[in-house]
């Protein structure tokens, strides 16, 4: 079982930044890949980014490549999402996620392969 709560949601104007955390507990941290998405007002769930187990490797989603940038601190069971260049169109609630062990890279940006969510942070983009 693996506990996921995220911080750091709120209010930005257009072209600001933001900087989310998530916190793990539960489960062995290191073992699992994390990824964040996000649901914007009456849409569906989307991917935003993944981070590889060892912090080496990431992938995103086509509409934040270039602004925004997920990492990992291992030794503290938590990942980030730093939003730079925030545009209205990315307010939305973002949700903090883990697969399963044996979850293959190549699948991870499928909500459908993760297990464990936070309860998502609100992020709003307006002048």
């Amino acid at each position: 079982q693996v506990q996921l709560v995220e911080s750091g949601g709120g209010l930005v104007q257009p072209g600001g930044s933001l900087s989310l955390s998530c916190a793990a507990s539960g489960r062995f941290f290191s073992s699992l890949i994390m990824g964040w998405f996000r649901q914007p007002p009456g849409k569906e769930r989307e991917f935003v980014a993944a981070v590889s187990k060892n912090n080496l490797t990431t992938t995103y989603g086509d509409s934040v490549k270039g602004r925004f940038t997920i990492s990992r601190d291992n030794a503290k069971n938590t990942v980030y999402l730093q939003m730079n260049s925030l545009k209205p169109e990315d307010t939305a609630v973002y949700y903090c996620a883990a697969p399963g062990d044996f979850t293959p890279w190549s699948r991870a940006s499928s909500p459908d392969e993760y297990m464990y969510w936070g309860q998502g942070t609100t992020v709003t983009v307006s002048s």
